[in-house]
């Protein structure tokens, strides 16, 4: 697949993993979990999703091969880095501004996170 199809593909993903992920974060502050937990919840939720879409699809090849547990590590290493810059994005933006403003800070943090996660999709985690 052409690195212009996977990047449309990862988009695609990434849009609805985003949204889970997001949906998840609102729901659960609202319910009174702290901005930290509440965001690595979502991002849980999202991640189990969106490896398993972009294995299967965004960055499976021609061969489709299945995915293994080396992709699931180089996956945790990637996703655990990323959740860390973007739980400090949202509990800044919490502690600054308010929770309203975590809401908002929360996808673009993500959506700003997605273009080092296709990066490491790519080139390490689905090799």
């Amino acid at each position: 697949m052409s690195i212009v199809k996977q990047g449309i593909s990862y988009g695609f993903v990434g849009v609805v993993q985003i949204g889970v992920d997001w949906l998840t974060f609102i729901g659960l502050t609202q319910l009174g979990i702290l901005t930290a937990p509440a965001n690595i919840t979502g991002r849980i939720v999202g991640a189990a999703l969106g490896f398993w879409l972009n294995g299967r699809f965004t960055f499976a090849g021609d061969d489709a091969r299945p995915l293994r547990p080396r992709h699931a590590m180089k996956f945790a290493v990637s996703w655990t880095l990323t959740t860390l810059l973007s739980t400090g994005a949202v509990m800044l933006a919490a502690h600054t501004e308010g929770l309203h403003m975590a809401w908002v800070v929360k996808p673009l943090a993500d959506l700003t996170l997605a273009a080092i996660g296709f990066a490491a999709s790519k080139y390490w985690i689905y090799k």
